[in-house]
């Protein structure tokens, strides 16, 4: 297997077997690791890894690193998969391959104070290449990208795609404030305008603040689920 080649500013960390790359990439980050860092894990049948950031921004408006990321991997998938397969995102981090869950975004950080600075920012990708089972109709809902059409998608390419592009999406966010990232994500959110339940409550996914954060409308108030909800380990 080739060796993935990132853009300058960004290196790659090889890990093999069963250790996880986001749980690599958040040691390294506090053990003082550069911003830019790519832990991968390139198996047989998944592609997992992670990438390291270092906000220079509230963590209130850090966490549009995740939307940046999912974003980012559609267009990386969209640019290498047939132009037939349809990506979509979930709020939560899901990531949607022609309707079904296939992949799935996490985030933590160093503090979870959304008005502080944190020192380091971790996203993580976890994506199934091929099925788990061979009865795949058992749960429609959950698919592997190789049973999607994307069978002659290489995970290499697919995993400097992922950082080219989010790479992209860091300089416009940063350059032109979060418009178009907003305009993007939108464009591929899954359930925006449906029934939702998140963190207790239950109302309809109206769609997101100038944070990210999840509005859901009750019948009787709007709700505002941030985005830090999701952080993990903190």
């Amino acid at each position: 297997m080739n060796i993935p080649s990132f853009p300058p500013l960004f290196s790659g960390l090889a890990v093999q077997g069963q250790t996880d790359p986001f749980d690599k990439a958040c040691a390294e980050a506090a053990r003082g690791c550069d911003a830019g860092l790519v832990v991968y894990n390139l198996g047989a049948n998944t592609l997992r890894a992670a990438l390291v950031f270092a906000p220079d921004v509230p963590l209130g408006q850090a966490m549009a690193m995740l939307p940046v990321c999912g974003v980012g991997f559609q267009n990386a998938l969209g640019a290498l998969a047939p132009p037939e397969v349809a990506v979509h995102l979930d709020w939560a981090g899901g990531v949607r391959v022609n309707g079904a869950t296939c992949a799935k975004l996490r985030v933590a950080a160093a503090d979870a104070e959304p008005a502080a600075e944190p020192e380091w920012l971790i996203v993580g990708l976890e994506l199934p290449l091929w099925p788990e089972t061979d009865a795949p109709g058992d749960t429609p809902d959950q698919t592997a990208l190789y049973a999607e059409g994307c069978a002659d998608v290489n995970a290499v390419d697919l995993l400097e795609s992922w950082v080219k592009h989010t790479l992209v999406g860091i300089n416009t966010w940063i350059e032109d404030g979060p418009a178009a990232l907003h305009k993007d994500w939108r464009g591929l959110a899954h359930g925006i305008g449906e029934d939702i339940e998140m963190n207790g409550t239950s109302g309809t996914f109206l769609g997101v603040d100038e944070n990210f954060g999840m509005l859901i409308r009750s019948s009787e108030t709007t709700h505002l689920i941030p985005l830090t909800y999701l952080l993990e380990g903190t």
